[in-house]
């Protein structure tokens, strides 16, 4: 399955047993399938073996063949003309004598010794076979003996047919193998998040490493996904097998989890529509799912658990811990019964959650896999400062991070660095005409109090825009929101899941032009349902200097 480990096999048996030097030439790129229908005008050329000074004569004893030292090595670029003798030699599919008229030349121009024809051997002592796989010539291998043995023979030139024969249809197994692997990683990748986010409060980090022994695809997912108010929800899921249906079902299954946190439903309410969802793609499609998420207001990580392996906590102080998540049942397995677990986050922790590939394998079982993650972990937490979160997922892997995967290995790293409290406030407010002012008052002396004298006169405006849409659907209290982070974060919520939708308003309307204004006035803004109602959210520069693009 692997090109050059072919092109060294044919070597080994080469030389010096048969002839003194091996030259093979490929096509590049390689022909595999029917997209390739006319013989490529370039061969890449590949030095092989060569005999060891003093051969023996023909006729005497051979001696044992060399060790390979680094036998097969990419040269230089041959360009070859497509109508050649070279293309009609290697369409016949034949091996030829070096005394057939041009293959000498062709040889040379191969072994780019055309300024020194001395360095062909004339006659038969050269012999130019085709590496011909199932439907296209792939190149050709040539094979040269020294002046001190006899030439090739007729019977010589079916032993040359067939080495070339098994060679190119090793060369043609390898090259599909290396496509299908190829297609495979890339096909495991693109379900994966291209990038994560940058929530405010916490940082993250991710790895995927598919398994080193197989070209087949694995139903590993993770994801990070920003929820209103600064929170942010945090998945790992395993789908069972290996194979294209389970990257199907785990890039659908990804896509519903991404739905449903759109709702802003708790994890286990989340976990319970995912199985539903996933019992109408077959019940023979299981799967484990973990969703967490993380309020870095309040510090607080809400944890629900469907089958999959537990997430570890690293403490700032270097200390670990299995988090005590009840495991529930797989998705797909209709039991339900999910239950979310609350606990407090501590700024500076950091969490793992991780796929069974990385702390199982055929020599430990999953329990010892998780200590031995632990100890891990506690060496990059014994320093005088905390490992980077890159660094800490590298360590995580450990030995697996350099091969020998006996499973595809997904991790998501978050370090909970917590919003200060004091960089947040937060009010509710009745329903009413009033509201509005009263949320311009609260916004410009908050603002003061935070030394932002700057963004007062803007962010009045926005709020009392904001609010003042909220107020005409709200039934009950609104909420109101500031968060100073790198940026000022506004959030306006209120129990109408009515979703306000810009629109340019005619001259002669008296309004309509709040949300535009919103839209030229702020860094960023937008709007989500939440399971309450919506949220109304808009972001301004700390600087005071927008830039609406």
């Amino acid at each position: 399955m692997n090109l050059d480990e072919t092109l060294r096999e044919l070597c080994r048996a080469a030389v010096p047993a048969f002839a003194d030097l091996a030259f093979v030439h490929l096509y590049a790129p390689l022909p595999v399938g029917d997209e390739i229908n006319a013989s490529p005008g370039v061969l890449r050329l590949r030095a092989a073996d060569r005999a060891p000074a003093g051969r023996a004569a023909a006729h005497g004893p051979r001696p044992a063949p060399p060790p390979p030292a680094d036998p097969v090595r990419a040269a230089q670029v041959v360009l070859t003309a497509p109508g050649g003798l070279l293309a009609r030699l290697l369409r016949a599919g034949r091996p030829v004598f070096g005394d057939l008229p041009g293959v000498r030349s062709v040889a040379a121009e191969l072994l780019g010794a055309t300024d020194r024809p001395g360095a062909v051997p004339p006659g038969r002592r050269l012999i130019l076979a085709p590496l011909h796989g199932r439907s296209h010539a792939m190149g050709s291998v040539l094979l040269v003996r020294g002046p001190g043995r006899a030439d090739f023979t007729g019977d010589d030139l079916l032993v040359a047919s067939q080495l070339a024969t098994h060679t190119a249809l090793g060369i043609h197994k390898a090259v599909l193998y290396a496509r299908e692997v190829s297609v495979a990683d890339t096909l495991q990748r693109t379900m994966l998040p291209p990038s994560l986010p940058k929530p405010a409060g916490v940082a993250l980090a991710s790895r995927y490493l598919p398994a080193s022994r197989t070209a087949q695809v694995g139903g590993d997912w993770y994801d990070a996904i920003p929820l209103p108010g600064n929170r942010v929800a945090l998945v790992i899921g395993d789908v069972m097998g290996h194979s294209m249906t389970s990257a199907a079902i785990m890039g659908q299954l990804r896509t519903i989890v991404q739905t449903l946190a759109g709702l802003d439903l708790p994890p286990d309410e989340i976990l319970h529509h995912l199985d539903e969802q996933a019992e109408r793609l077959g019940s023979e499609h299981t799967a484990t799912c973990l969703y967490a998420m993380y309020d870095p207001v309040l510090h607080r990580l809400l944890v629900s658990n469907a089958g999959h392996l537990p997430p570890v906590l690293l403490h700032p102080d270097g200390s670990t811990e299995v988090l005590p998540v009840p495991p529930g049942a797989p998705i797909g397995v209709g039991a339900g019964g999910f239950e979310s677990t609350e606990m407090h986050a501590p700024a500076g922790s950091t969490l793992l959650l991780y796929t069974d590939g990385l702390v199982e394998s055929r020599d430990s079982d999953v329990l010892t896999g998780v200590d031995r993650l632990r100890a891990r972990l506690r060496s990059a937490a014994s320093g005088a400062r905390p490992a980077a979160l890159e660094a800490l997922c590298d360590l995580a892997l450990g030995p697996l991070g350099s091969g020998g995967r006996d499973d595809d290995i997904a991790l998501l790293a978050a370090r909970f660095e917590g919003i200060p409290p004091e960089t947040v406030a937060y009010w509710y407010m009745a329903p009413r005409p009033q509201t509005a002012r009263q949320a311009r008052r609260l916004t410009r002396r908050t603002l003061h109090h935070w030394g932002l004298d700057s963004l007062v006169e803007s962010t009045e405006l926005l709020v009392s825009e904001v609010v003042a849409n909220a107020v005409r659907f709200a039934s009950r209290p609104i909420t109101l929101r500031l968060l100073r982070t790198d940026v000022l974060r506004c959030e306006v919520g209120d129990d109408s899941p009515l979703v306000p939708r810009m629109r340019h308003a005619r001259l002669s309307d008296e309004g309509g032009r709040g949300l535009f204004l919103v839209d030229q006035l702020a860094q960023r803004w937008g709007a989500t349902r939440v399971s309450v109602g919506k949220v109304v959210w808009f972001e301004q520069s700390l600087s005071g200097d927008q830039d609406p693009g």
